[in-house]
């Protein structure tokens, strides 16, 4: 084969998140939802990194908690799955 298709870098730069400063009172609602993001698309370490929040973190609970009522809340065909699957295991975690 030759080299010109190979892959030979793996390196994926971290992705980067939009939070307020941590003494904003709407910080830890962002860094809940850039977790959940995060982990919709699998760089929850990422957004660990970014937040200082881990994953199941009892301090997020309520705002993801907020995220999934508030998804379900909405007409079935419209709720986003994915959201709410990944919402329910952050709140098992924890």
């Amino acid at each position: 084969m030759s080299r010109a298709f190979v892959k030979e870098d793996d390196y994926v730069p971290p992705r980067r998140f939009t939070l307020p400063e941590q003494d904003d009172p709407g910080y830890d609602a962002a860094a809940a939802a850039a977790l959940i993001e995060a982990a919709r698309d699998g760089v929850t370490s990422d957004a660990e990194a970014a937040t200082g929040y881990r994953w199941g973190d009892a301090a997020l609970q309520p705002h993801v908690r907020r995220m999934l009522e508030q998804e379900e809340s909405r007409p079935e065909p419209e709720q986003d799955r994915r959201l709410m699957q990944v919402a329910r295991r952050f709140l098992r975690v924890g």
